[in-house]
């Protein structure tokens, strides 16, 4: 049924028009700052967002919307004990936590079919008075000393908790189920307060072209929604008190000058928690809530049920169960289908909570950067002092989007979405190549080329994966289909050869096919801030950015050649690619006349290169994943695509004959393997004997759990580098950052992340291919156990997957050790995805709901099987 429902559903207007799209953070985030100083953490804060109408989206806990959100329903608790109702998730900013930003509560995406047909999510909520204070003055520890979480303090020590899981069934495209079942894991009886809210996103207040809309008692157990741009929709409820409120500022709070509505958006929560008169009596208002309320004894639980429909429903209550069993059935069998049989039971549930975790950051995204700076037409300019993203005055964005974490990174970033969409095309093909052209069109592309970053800088440059992205969506939904889909390859395409053209004219300042980039997403892997030179230093020529462009190269080549199988004029196209991606291999080991080459001799490493002003270049000799990337530009191209490509194979020969040099970098382009395969490859030879022998050095890159970002070598030999009386260090570091730079919520100086560790492995999967079981490499290095690439690649996912594993106490092994709630009832069997992880006890480390590119873990498993 839910694979039906998926062939109605390719866009978001019939079974994925309602869904889990509200972010889960929207206060701090650039959309909403409008300080004069761009601010975006400081202007509107966690205690503020209570009483401040947000511009451009809605946040919840567990919330559902449509997909354009103008109408919400989440659920809202209060435990009787804390100062304010619990509406959103608390968390820290970035300058608050002494590792950024952070959120401190306990949360978990438990499952969801692809339509969102059904969902079901978990929240955590102490009985006591939520420690806001103790968490905030907690963390103001120093960079060395680890994060102060939720269970550091004593709300879980006793179990005196409840256990909320919140419900989504459909019964209908326009009919949604919520029950929220509340568990009391406490000794004593507890009462629990749950109020679903149905509210509108405040549209109307910067759109002239809409009406306010208006939520009404309809009788004593339902609540009527009106609005202009969606229709009637009741929302059905069995008891509770009715409470009205308007989505609206409470300017008197927040400004200090006279409110616009009687009842403003906090009013709900004043009239619970603080007994004020703050709700309409008429029962009127854009915002509303059932105010339901139980004592439940100790190891019992109590379920309150609401249903939101389009239609009048003559008995909203038969059938309920029925209904919400029958989905949960329907989405057992969906992921039944689409797991191998022979893993484990742990790694089938590893599996579905992966993907049911990656369906939950969905979130609808919105952003009109001109009206963000100057403003609505009918309305004052804001005051901006930094006028953020200046020039992406195009940009208009409003779709749902795949968020890396919806918490602590609730916009798209772009190199995250090629990954998502990676694994997103395992459950939901369509809404796997809509992620990755999203970015691609028109109102997010610069009409230079470049694809926006993510929004605190739209300017950014990240990995050029998108080419990847595009063709592994393509290979995985052509071999689940068996049709090609030609129409999404060479739209992605098109828009691919103006990208690639922004990058060659952008950051190849010399022509010499030797890239810059900046920091390019790895954050401080860089012995220093790579956006920003130190002084004497003209220019860095990067490793990792080079590297990309030749994997990017290479990946344009790839879809070319497919492309040309159906059209011949990308033949010409695929000639350029082949040409670019011979010029970029030949760069990287050839000195010019006023740099070095990337590669170095002497410790057979691929390493960045410094421009001093007065003229010399220097190696920066750091054994990072900067040296590792090379590695990843390579594919395999069977004989059988160049058998009807004319044109191609003359260039070729050409190309072949006037500059043999070229070719004599990368792989021998003329040597066929046994199964009729080319290797187009950077790191072939000597050059890939002397990269295994660092990567797989348990020494140097290889841990336990994955690859690091830097080589183990550091921790007892810093490399520092001096220049003009200025000293840059950099260390091993295999857990959290110690350093501010970008934030510090993120550390590219030591751990394990699942993107670069993904594509290595399927980098060595394309090796073997061509070499075949007759090469062999030592694994780990010097230990004289010999495996195939193929075998190196399996034993590098079992490692990944070992930190998902339990240890000796029950815990994940990515649990924090000192935390011990992990190996008690109610807490063992749910998995959290973490953002990246300690490079040598895998312990999950950054944004804890990264689902985003840690359900690469879903791949890994799928492949795995297939391997």
């Amino acid at each position: 049924m839910e694979n039906i429902r998926l062939s109605q559903s390719s866009d978001h207007k019939k079974w994925k028009k309602w869904g889990p799209y509200l972010s889960e953070r929207q206060w701090g985030t650039v959309r909403e700052d409008y300080s004069p100083g761009g601010n975006a953490w400081t202007y509107i804060n966690h205690d503020l967002a209570r009483s401040y109408t947000y511009r451009w989206g809605e946040e919840g806990i567990g919330g559902f919307c449509d997909s354009d959100q103008v109408l919400c329903l989440a659920p809202v608790f209060w435990n009787g004990q804390d100062t304010i109702l619990k509406e959103r998730l608390f968390g820290l900013t970035n300058g608050e936590g002494n590792h950024g930003e952070d959120v401190k509560e306990l949360y978990f995406h438990l499952d969801s079919s692809p339509t969102h047909s059904y969902c079901k999510y978990l929240y955590k909520y102490p009985q006591s008075a939520f420690p806001y204070m103790e968490l905030l003055q907690q963390n103001r520890r120093d960079r060395l000393s680890p994060e102060y979480e939720l269970l550091d303090t004593d709300m879980f020590r006793d179990n005196r908790y409840f256990d909320c899981y919140i419900e989504y069934a459909k019964a209908d495209i326009n009919d949604i189920l919520m029950q929220v079942t509340v568990h009391n894991r406490g000794p004593e009886a507890a009462t629990i307060h749950v109020l679903p809210h149905l509210w509108y996103r405040n549209f109307w207040k910067h759109n002239t072209r809409f009406s306010r809309p208006e939520i009404g008692s309809y009788s004593d157990n339902c609540l009527k929604a009106v609005s202009s741009r969606n229709g009637s929709f009741y929302l059905y409820h069995q008891e509770g008190e009715q409470l009205f409120c308007e989505n609206e500022t409470n300017n008197q709070r927040i400004f200090h000058r006279p409110n616009d509505a009687a009842y403003v958006k906090d009013g709900i929560n004043n009239y619970i928690v603080n007994g004020q008169d703050t709700v309409n009596p008429e029962k009127l208002g854009t915002k509303s809530a059932i105010w339901l309320q139980g004592t439940i004894e100790p190891g019992a639980s109590k379920t309150f049920r609401v249903r939101l429909s389009k239609g009048v429903v003559a008995d909203p209550w038969t059938g309920f169960d029925d209904i919400v069993s029958r989905r949960r059935s329907e989405t057992d069998d969906f992921y039944l289908k689409i797991t191998p049989k022979s893993l484990s039971d742990s790694q089938k549930s590893l599996l579905r909570s992966s993907l049911s975790g990656l369906l939950w950051t969905k979130q609808f995204y919105y952003l009109d950067v001109f009206k963000w700076l100057f403003g609505e037409p009918h309305e004052k300019p804001p005051v901006r002092h930094f006028k953020r993203n200046f020039a992406w005055q195009h940009l208009t964005c409003r779709n749902i989007i795949s968020m890396p974490d919806k918490w602590e990174y609730p916009w798209f970033a772009a190199w995250d979405l090629a990954f998502h969409a990676a694994s997103f095309v395992h459950v939901d093909s369509h809404f796997a190549k809509q992620q990755v052209q999203v970015v691609l069109r028109e109102y997010y592309m610069h009409p230079n080329g470049q694809i926006p970053a993510y929004e605190w800088s739209f300017s950014d440059v990240n990995p050029p994966v998108h080419a990847w992205g595009v063709w592994y969506v393509y290979e995985a939904d052509k071999k689940k289909t068996g049709v090609p889909d030609w129409d999404f390859l060479e739209r992605a395409f098109q828009k691919l050869l103006m990208n690639f053209t922004w990058w060659v004219n952008q950051k190849d300042e010399n022509g010499t096919d030797i890239f810059e980039g900046g920091f390019l997403g790895l954050d401080n892997i860089g012995v220093f801030d790579r956006n920003h030179m130190p002084p004497g230093i003209k220019k860095l020529q990067q490793a990792d950015a080079t590297s990309w462009m030749a994997m990017y190269a290479i990946n344009m080549l790839r879809i070319s050649l497919e492309l040309a199988q159906n059209n011949k004029s990308f033949e010409e196209s695929a000639a350029k690619f082949f040409r670019h991606f011979l010029n970029i291999g030949w760069a990287m080991h050839h000195i010019g006349k006023k740099d070095i080459s990337l590669w170095d001799d002497q410790d057979a490493f691929y390493y960045d290169a410094i421009q001093f002003e007065n003229g010399t270049s220097e190696r920066l000799r750091i054994r990072s994943l900067v040296g590792i990337i090379p590695l990843l530009a390579v594919e395999i191209i069977p004989k059988d695509m160049f058998v009807k490509l004319r044109e191609f194979n003359t260039r070729l020969q050409v190309i072949k004959l006037t500059r043999p040099d070229l070719t004599r970098v990368i792989s021998d382009i003329e040597e066929m393997n046994k199964d009729g395969n080319y290797l187009f490859a950077i790191m072939v030879g000597d050059r890939l004997e002397s990269l295994l022998k660092r990567l797989l050095d348990e020494a140097e890159f290889l841990s336990d759990y994955g690859i690091r970002s830097l080589s183990k070598y550091y921790q007892e030999n810093p490399f520092v580098f001096g220049y003009q009386g200025h000293e840059y260090r950099i260390q091993y570091e295999p857990g959290e950052s110690s350093s501010d730079m970008f934030g510090g919520n993120s550390n590219w100086r030591g751990p394990i992340w699942f993107p670069l560790n993904y594509l290595i492995i399927n980098a060595l999967r394309k090796y073997h291919t061509y070499y075949g079981d007759g090469y062999t490499y030592e694994f780990p290095a010097k230990s004289g156990n010999k495996l195939t690439l193929k075998q190196i690649a399996l034993e590098l996912t079992k490692r990944l997957l070992r930190i998902f594993e339990r240890n000796g106490s029950g815990a994940y092994e990515y649990h924090a050790k000192e935390h011990t709630q992990w190996s008690q009832a109610h807490f063992a069997e749910h998995h959290l995805f973490y953002e990246f992880f300690h490079g040598d006890t895998g312990q999950g480390l950054g944004a804890a709901h990264q689902t985003g590119w840690t359900a690469l873990i879903a791949n890994l498993l799928l492949e795995m099987e297939e391997e």
